[in-house]
């Protein structure tokens, strides 16, 4: 039995597992370095958008996936399942923005930079956009929060050097030091 493409194992590999898939995933089943595994999925990406075939290739995570393109979302819907959850509050998305862009970041210093109360710290948890990632040095050890892979994906960011710079954005007034 021969070995299939290039093209063929990474297309597997992406609709197989489902989520991102790193470089150094798709360079172990594709056996190639990680430069060519790039070279390889950028070709494979202009192959799939160029045969129109209803899903792209999203550089998303540090990763790779599989996507249904926006145009086609609409005409989707009625396959498309579970609803949305609810928008982000103000507040969470203020929490979120401080954890985002200086993580990592207790409890405390969340409310400090706020100016009032971080208790969209548990939603955000429970949406896994935010997790621990480790406990302070500070007195009583507090929880230290970053940011999640889930926030990546939700955001469309492929790292957190995608984030906007502070000056840009809607809370640049609450991390400015």
């Amino acid at each position: 039995m021969s070995r299939p493409s290039f093209s063929a194992l990474l297309g597997a590999a992406l609709l197989a597992a489902g989520r991102p898939v790193t470089v150094r995933e798709l360079a172990q089943v594709l056996d190639l370095s990680e430069d060519a595994t790039v070279r390889e999925a950028a070709a494979f990406t202009r192959r799939v958008a160029e045969a129109d075939l209803g899903f792209q290739v999203e550089a998303v995570a540090g990763g790779y996936r599989l996507v249904v393109p926006s145009v086609t979302s609409p005409h989707l819907s009625s396959l498309l399942a579970p609803p949305a959850l609810p928008a982000l509050s103000g507040a969470a998305l203020e929490v979120l923005a401080v954890v985002a862009y200086r993580q990592p970041v207790t409890r405390a210093e969340i409310e400090a930079m706020r100016g009032g109360s971080a208790s969209t710290v548990l939603t955000l948890q429970e949406r896994e956009l935010i997790k621990v990632v480790g406990r302070s040095d500070a007195v009583g050890q507090p929880l230290l929060y970053g940011t999640t892979e889930k926030f990546l994906l939700e955001f469309g960011l492929t790292s957190l050097t995608d984030l906007p710079p502070l000056e840009s954005g809607q809370f640049a007034h609450l991390l400015r030091s």
